[in-house]
This record gives C-alpha cells, sequence and structure tokens, in this order.
C-alpha cells in the first residue's frame, strides 16, 4: 500500500464577475473509458458573481470497491462496499436468498492494480471509490457498467484530479462522454502539501478561468 496521506483543498474566489460552478474528477486513461468504464464527478460547487465564496474538499488515499446502482444518469447507492488498496483483489458474491451482496476481504492479487471479481451469477455496476474517515458510504469516481458475471474489473488509480468550469453537471453523475470544455487545472494530489488554498480567477476580457495555487511563486 502507497503511504497513507489526506489533502485539504480550499478553492476560493473574490468577486469572480461571474457565476460559475466549478467541477472536479480524476483523471482517468483507461483503454474503454466512455465505453465500458465513465467517470463520475466527485465534487462540484457554484460560486457567484460578486463577494467571497470558498470550497473545502478532502481525499483520503483510502479507495474502495463498491457495488452501485445507477439511476437518470447519477450513482444513487454505494452501500455494499470494501476498502482496498493497490494490489489487492476482491470478490463480490450473493446470498443464496439473492438479497443481500458483499466483498470478500482483499487479497494479494496483480501488483499495481485493483481487481473485483464478479460472482454473483448476475450482470454488475461497480464502482471504484474514495473514502474519507466518518464517511458511511464511499464516494464514486470510476464506474464500471455491465459487469458480467465471472468477470474482473481491472484498473489502475493515481489521484490525479481536474478542475472544469461547467453548469451541465452534478455530483455523482456519470459521464457518457468527455466535458466539452478544457480543463482549467490538473495536479496530482500526491504531490501537494497537506493542505492548499487555491483561488479561482476569470479574466474579463476573455472570460478564461484560471487556478493559482497560493503561496507557490
Amino acid at each position: 500500500m502507497a503511504s497513507a496521506f489526506v489533502r485539504d483543498l480550499t478553492f476560493q474566489t473574490d468577486d469572480l464577475g461571474k457565476e460559475a460552478t466549478l467541477v472536479l474528477m480524476f483523471h482517468s486513461d483507461m483503454e474503454c473509458i466512455y465505453h465500458k468504464s465513465f467517470p463520475v464527478i466527485w465534487r462540484t460547487t457554484s460560486f457567484g458573481e460578486m463577494g467571497r465564496y470558498s470550497m473545502r474538499v478532502t481525499y483520503t488515499n483510502q479507495l474502495a470497491f463498491s457495488r452501485v446502482q445507477i439511476k437518470d444518469g447519477n450513482v444513487v447507492d454505494t452501500g455494499t462496499h470494501t476498502q482496498i488498496d493497490n494490489g489487492k483483489q476482491t470478490t463480490l458474491t450473493q446470498t443464496y436468498d439473492g438479497f443481500e451482496f458483499s466483498f470478500s476481504v482483499p487479497k494479494h492479487g496483480l501488483p499495481g492494480y485493483l481487481e473485483a471479481i464478479n460472482e454473483t451469477g448476475f450482470v454488475q455496476d461497480i464502482a471504484i471509490s474514495t473514502m474519507n474517515p466518518g464517511d458511511s458510504k464511499p464516494k464514486p469516481v470510476l464506474y464500471f457498467k455491465d459487469v458480467e458475471d465471472g468477470s474482473v474489473v481491472k484498473a489502475k488509480f493515481a489521484p490525479i484530479i481536474r478542475a472544469y468550469i461547467s453548469s451541465d453537471h452534478q455530483e455523482t453523475s456519470v459521464l457518457q462522454g468527455a466535458i466539452c470544455t478544457d480543463s482549467i487545472w490538473e495536479q496530482d494530489l500526491a504531490q501537494l502539501p497537506e493542505c492548499t488554498t487555491l483561488t479561482l480567477r476569470r479574466e474579463p476580457a476573455t472570460g478564461h478561468y484560471t487556478i493559482t495555487q497560493e503561496g507557490v511563486i
């Protein structure tokens, strides 16, 4: 397992000049992206046109596999889950009465990968999620659609976060295709200090947005 770490990020604005919605999601470059696997919006918040606004988010590098339910393009339930580390494998099974699901205790798997095997007898939806201490349920970041019985979900995950300005998405939304605007900020969270303040600005002449890390010259 990689060394445990927590990252607290505070995004702030001051007289932004136009109301804007900040969207945060994790980078994914898997082969079947937008076909069998889909990024999930991690966090969103709206900042007002005038005045000061801020949003604080916390990332802990504890991942989980979740059996998920999808409704209207959003992940609505991640209750069945297990924490998992890189290089570990878990198996999703179902009780004989068909009402309960559970993941097995993770065991050693393929180094550098997270693996989940579907042995429920039915097609399942599974997600890789983040999990912070105190959360009752994990928060999905990468969704795998229609995982067939006997199939293995295998993925690498790096905590590389991207920020966008977009009003078309909400938290837990499953992305069916790439966001149509370019990202305005990208960062490997492992490379940041424990607490980071980031300022969102808008250039009035061009309408372009930027995010600047405070205290960095």
